[in-house]
């Protein structure tokens, strides 16, 4: 995905800001992120230091964990089983329609990322 999709649509001398989820630490994305963005990554095994996430683009953090929060609370929870099924009846709620008004999200924050040249934001 990152290859293919993300990759091309970047201006030419971006900033490659690695989540650093262990899954997307394995030898083959350090390696194509250094000849991709070379000296021009952050993240674990990078030259450029910086935290690993931002919670304004990340969409796990700036949209879902808020959305299972509000839905898998929204009554009482009887037991850990009963937060287990209330977490899964919530994830297996979110449509298609709803992925597509997140990736418009964060479309809309990466917009402001480029438009401020990567300068602290807060984004509500």
């Amino acid at each position: 995905m990152l290859q293919l999709y993300a990759v091309p649509q970047f201006p030419e001398g971006a900033i490659f800001q690695q989540d650093g989820a262990p899954p997307h630490d394995g030898n083959i994305v350090p390696e194509f992120l250094d000849t991709t963005f070379p000296q021009r990554w952050i993240g674990r095994g990078a030259v450029m230091a910086w935290p690993p996430r931002s919670s304004d683009i990340t969409p796990l953090d700036f949209y879902f964990w808020g959305y299972v929060k509000q839905h898998a609370y929204s009554d009482r929870i009887n037991d850990i089983n009963h937060l287990k099924q209330r977490i899964t009846d919530v994830i297996h709620s979110v449509t298609p329609d709803v992925l597509t008004r997140v990736w418009e999200e964060l479309d809309y924050r990466l917009d402001v990322c480029r438009a401020t040249n990567g300068a602290h934001i807060e984004l509500l």
